[in-house]
């Protein structure tokens, strides 16, 4: 098998980003917690899934071509770029931001910067990649701080809800939350299909008196623009309301938004555990659950964190997906078909235009407003 090293992906008759009718993901190798052969299992499993894919991996070349050459399914789909350096989760984005030139991080990036991929996909140090992907792929005009939106397991139809910020920042004024709003009902209408999202700002509670000032200055700034932005603003949300039927998208700082999301994933894990243990207890109870085995499979499936790993940067000019630090292959291949349905959408080129309408927000009709698509779902 020939493995291409250190060769950009690109095709001269088509659109930048693709390769041979492929789209071109960008993917650290180096960064998690399980090393880079979990990411090229990953790797794996989405190239036997879709044939539609394929990869620029950065990495220690010495330490990838041998992983990667043990696989089939890889041959003529995945490119080598060498980056003798790591990104750790011990770093800091301010030392990274100096001195980040040469690790497989930066040079994931910098794919995307200069057109070889459409979307980067990362394990590794959440604020080390949002440092880097702010330096070298700049926000969008018009956005002042950008965000991390997750998928979370919802009672709606679709089975999910669209939760940002998640921690790309720990703070955020009232005009961040509107921009997240707005990012957020693009993010919904496009990667989950609605037409017109149900927007919730979270808070400790529904009534409007309550609440910090900003927030409450938010809700008002939310109510204003709603029809604008093509979303429904619901008010305000509480905790219970995240994984619930009654909001599409959960708007919120950095801080408040990684707290709920790592407790979420925490109780997913407990309950897991307990029913397993509960399962194992005595011989009728194991007896009882190979009656259920059905069930509890497509109970396990529903509440599995892998299957919706990734958060996406929004508000740059390129899509970047962060992968969960300790992913296993399922996990890293969740991320990477979040990154193909996003580039397959052209979501980039959506939000871009959404926000650019955005800017106008007290003072005209977006452009996909007044003619029905303006180039969004």
């Amino acid at each position: 098998m020939t493995i291409s090293t250190d060769t950009p992906v690109t095709n001269e008759q088509g659109p930048t980003g693709q390769a041979a009718g492929r789209i071109v993901i960008s993917v650290d190798a180096m960064g998690g917690d399980r090393g880079p052969a979990a990411v090229v299992a990953g790797l794996v499993l989405s190239a036997a899934a879709n044939p539609r894919i394929a990869f620029i991996l950065h990495g220690d070349e010495a330490v990838l071509a041998p992983m990667v050459a043990k696989h089939p399914e890889l041959s003529g789909r995945c490119t080598l770029r060498h980056a003798a350096r790591v990104v750790t989760m011990e770093d800091k984005p301010s030392q990274v931001m100096r001195n980040g030139d040469g690790t497989s991080m930066w040079s994931c990036i910098e794919a995307v910067k200069q057109g070889e991929a459409t979307v980067a996909v990362s394990c590794g140090n959440t604020g080390a990649l949002m440092a880097i992907s702010m330096i070298r792929l700049r926000r969008l005009p018009g956005v002042t701080r950008p965000a991390i939106a997750c998928l979370w397991p919802s009672r709606n139809p679709g089975g999910f809800n669209v939760m940002l910020d998640v921690g790309a920042d720990v703070k955020a004024d009232p005009e961040d939350l509107l921009q997240f709003a707005m990012m957020g009902a693009s993010y919904a209408r496009n990667g989950l299909n609605l037409k017109r999202p149900r927007v919730g700002l979270l808070n400790v509670g529904t009534e409007e008196n309550k609440g910090r000032p900003e927030l409450k200055q938010a809700y008002d700034q939310l109510s204003a623009v709603a029809d604008v932005g093509d979303f429904d603003f619901v008010g305000f949300v509480e905790g219970g309301d995240i994984p619930g039927d009654r909001v599409d998208v959960i708007v919120t700082d950095g801080f408040n938004g990684n707290i709920a999301l790592k407790t979420g994933e925490g109780t997913a894990k407990l309950i897991s555990d307990f029913m397993r243990e509960a399962f194992n207890a005595s011989l009728f109870s194991k007896f009882g659950a190979l009656l259920a085995l059905g069930s509890l499979r497509r109970l396990q499936k529903r509440i599995d964190p892998r299957r919706v790993n990734g958060g996406v940067f929004l508000g740059l000019n390129g899509t970047v997906v962060k992968s969960h630090g300790s992913a296993d292959a399922t996990g890293v291949s969740a991320a990477i078909k979040l990154a193909f349905d996003l580039a397959k959408s052209g979501f980039n080129e959506r939000l871009a235009a959404r926000v650019a309408s955005a800017g106008q927000a007290g003072h005209s009709v977006p452009a996909d407003a007044q003619t029905g698509n303006g180039g969004e779902k």
